[in-house]
């Protein structure tokens, strides 16, 4: 027997109106899903913790044990994401240089070599964007922080300086900066970042 024509025809019309809200369905569901956000970059604004031995030994040294990470009183050396090395962000929590360095002491593989003093820290060196920096306009929350008296105003610019000499790179004055401004207009520039790398004791 003959198909029905006019079965067909309501058949076919059926599942082509089915067809078309299945996928207006799936059209919404994958237009209102959201959107996976790329990973962020990672940072590249990151220190060694005091004593760091140049960075090629330092990671030739490092066990990542994270012995330097559980002495610190303060947290400011955390677990590098990429590979578990210990590094500190000086914008979240700086280095406090203290007294003892417990760090360097909890340190058994001299990756992180003792210091006679805190003079002798070299992390980085602090750089100053004057563009964004308020000290012409009264501020001096940074100098007031800096614990080597690296930061200083020189009233005949009106501009804040570094003397390279002192910086240790701690990061106290990029984190202070932080707090009271909108834009940080001082940042610890990496020892590691440098041709000669962190410091060079020990290589």
């Amino acid at each position: 027997m003959a198909t029905d024509p006019p079965y067909g025809r309501r058949r076919f019309m059926k599942d082509s109106v089915l067809s078309l809200a299945k996928t207006a369905q799936e059209f919404v569901k994958h237009r209102d899903a959201p959107t996976e956000k790329a990973p962020a970059p990672a940072r590249r604004d990151w220190l060694r913790p005091p004593g760091a031995a140049p960075e090629s030994l330092f990671l030739a040294r490092c066990t990542r044990c994270g012995d330097c990470v559980k002495v610190c009183p303060y947290g400011s050396i955390k677990f590098d994401q990429r590979n578990g090395s210990p590094v500190i962000f000086p914008d979240d929590i700086p280095c406090y240089l203290c007294e003892d360095f417990p760090c360097i002491a909890a340190c058994g593989t001299e990756a992180l070599l003792p210091v006679e003093g805190r003079e002798q820290v070299r992390m980085g060196t602090a750089v100053v964007s004057h563009r964004d920096c308020t000290a012409g306009q009264g501020c001096n929350a940074c100098v007031s922080r800096c614990p080597t008296d690296a930061l200083a105003m020189d009233f005949d610019v009106f501009r804040l300086v570094v003397s390279e000499h002192r910086c240790v790179g701690c990061g106290l004055c990029e984190q202070t900066c932080k707090t009271v401004n909108d834009t940080i207009a001082i940042k610890v520039s990496p020892a590691w970042l440098s041709p000669a790398g962190t410091d060079t004791r020990g290589a």
